[in-house]
Formats: structure tokens, sequence, C-alpha cells
């Protein structure tokens, strides 16, 4: 299946929650599929971390033919968050008024940010309607903020492993990535590779909280009880911090997880109750039974406030991790939160 890779251009200043603005805006997106007779067949996915627009490519198990989110029945848009590298505007795109990468000077951008972004481009393509906005981790941040902002867009939102704010433990841990990556002189020097080094470290921090104790000794257990030095947790994390750093770029991370502590979306709006309460989607949330990133107390407080929300649990060994990996199970939960919401598009 041949992916449509297209990229948005607005020349439009883009004005940022925290104050100043883009001086224009590029989004980076994937669709598969076609909008049905109805036009009500449109699945948006709001990608995490560090994915791209493509989520046939890091989301296998539940796009493409014959999976949960099939292109031969629903229109899907994914686009590249706002600070990414992957076709969005973020620190290595280049700043009109220099001629050269913005790098560190890219301006403070937050999830709110990010959901304006999406909206953008929502315009830019004509769509009137989403059937469902699904999001993982800071994809559904960016789905909750998106859902609050246009209440009458989305008939249903799924969010997967995800809070209504970034908790302390949750803020620690990207504090702790930002501090690995700002200990490389290397990403004071404004450079495409940059604080690779420090990133490379970040990963593995972040890896500690996408898995647990449970899930570490169950796949990186060591068969030698003789061994003294390169053990397999070891290398696992070397190895993973290197596929990071192949992929993406220090200056996308460090901005991204700031915009990620911003996540509050009570700020400005009263409380939690006031805030999900603006949202008319019939909403899922699905939490993972060893998250510790985001412990299934958080996806059920987001459901506590918002009308006729669900709650369903994935059982996993895997954490946080668990939203990516274990997709019959989740398939089976939004599929009968579909049927029981008669939430079917028209063909």
């Amino acid at each position: 299946m041949t992916p449509t890779h297209l990229t948005y251009t607005s020349l439009d200043p883009f004005p940022l929650e925290l104050g100043g603005f883009l001086p224009g805006l590029t989004v980076g997106y994937h669709t598969y599929g076609n909008l049905n007779a109805a036009r009500n067949n449109v699945v948006w996915i709001c990608h995490a971390l560090t994915a791209n627009s493509d989520p046939l490519e890091w989301w296998p198990g539940m796009t493409g033919k014959g999976k949960l989110y099939d292109p031969d029945h629903y229109f899907i848009v994914c686009a590249n968050m706002l600070g990414s590298c992957y076709g969005t505007s973020g620190p290595l795109s280049e700043d009109p008024s220099t001629g050269s990468p913005w790098y560190r000077r890219f301006p403070e951008i937050t999830i709110r940010d990010m959901a304006a972004a999406h909206e953008l481009l929502r315009k830019h393509l004509g769509i009137a309607s989403v059937h469902t906005v699904i999001g993982g981790s800071i994809g559904g941040h960016q789905s909750m903020e998106w859902a609050i902002a246009c209440p009458d867009l989305f008939r249903n939102m799924i969010l997967l492993a995800s809070s209504a704010m970034l908790s302390p433990w949750a803020i620690a841990f990207n504090q702790a990535q930002r501090m690995a990556i700002e200990a490389d002189r290397t990403f004071y020097e404004d450079i495409p590779g940059g604080g690779l080094g420090g990133l490379k470290a970040a990963r593995a921090v972040a890896l500690l909280s996408y898995r647990n104790r449970q899930a570490y000794n169950q796949t990186q257990e060591e068969g030698d009880d003789t061994k003294t030095a390169g053990f397999r947790a070891s290398t696992y994390q070397t190895y993973q911090g290197e596929k990071l750093v192949k992929r993406f770029n220090a200056y996308s991370y460090h901005v991204i997880s700031r915009a990620m502590d911003t996540h509050n979306v009570a700020r400005g709006r009263g409380n939690f109750e006031q805030a999900l309460g603006q949202i008319r989607a019939n909403t899922l949330a699905v939490g993972i039974s060893t998250d510790i990133l985001f412990p299934p107390e958080e996806m059920k407080n987001i459901i506590r406030h918002i009308q006729g929300g669900l709650y369903s649990e994935i059982t996993s060994a895997f954490g946080h991790d668990g939203f990516l990996i274990e997709n019959e199970q989740l398939t089976n939960i939004i599929q009968q939160f579909y049927n029981t919401t008669q939430n079917e598009p028209a063909n």
C-alpha cells in the first residue's frame, strides 16, 4: 500500500499560546484511503513523541489492510506534530528572518499549539467532521486539547495511556532527559548533529518510564550467572539510544518535552470538570495495567469529567508501550466501543 505523504504550508503568522508567533507554518502529513460519500469516515491519528505521520510504519497492528483502521473503510489522516522533524515546522526548519535553522531559538510551544496546527490542516483539507480522533501518550494530550477547543468537530475520541495534565513524576522524567541533552556540549553548537550523545542518554532514561521492572526482568534476563559485563539490559539501552539518534534530533526532542510539561487541560479554564466537560465526543479512555508513566488512575480521572465517557484497561507486561504492542486487546476494546455506541461510519 503506497502512502500519500503531503506537506501543507501556510504563510500566515501562526500565533503561539505563550506569546509571539511563527512566521508561517509547514505541516507534514500522511493520508490513507478516501472520504466516503457521507464524508463521515475520517480517522485522525495523533502520534506519540518521536513517531512520524505514517501510522502504517509505526502502528502496523492497528492500521492497514484488514486491520481495525483499514483504508478501504476509513479516510486516515496523521499529521506530524509541531516541533518535530518529519515535515512539520521545528527547530531544524529554516527561520526566514535568518535563512538558517532555528535550533535552540525555536519558540516555546505547548500542546495547545500542536492542536491548533492540526486544526489549521483540518481546515485546509476541507474536513467538516471527524469520526474518530485517537492518540496515545502525547497524542492523547493533543486529542483532548483539540476536542475541548472544537467540541462539535468530533464524533468519537479514543485516548490511550494519556492524562489530563502532566504529573510531577512525568515532568521529572522529562527534566532528567533534558539534563542529559544539555550535558552534551555539542547541543550548544546549533548544528544538525548537536546534542546527539545527550539524546542517546535521554532515550535510555525515557525507556525506563515506557517499560517497567517487570518488563526488563522478563525480556533482558541473563542466562549466564557468571557474566560480569556486557549485560543484555546494558546493551539494550545503548541500542535503543543509537536507534533514536539515527532518526531524530536533540533540538526537537528538547522542544517537544518542554511542550509536554505544559499539558494541563484545566489551565485557564477553571478546573478539570469545567475543561473536560466541554468535550462532546463519545469518549473511550484506555489505560494499561502496568503503565508507570500514565497509570490507570490518571485515565480514570479523565473519564470522571466527560459525560458518558467509558474506561477500559489493557493487561500488559510492557507498561506504557503496551498501546503500541497489545494490538489484539486494543482492537477488541475499540470495536466493542464502536458497537456499543453504534458509531460505525456509512459505507
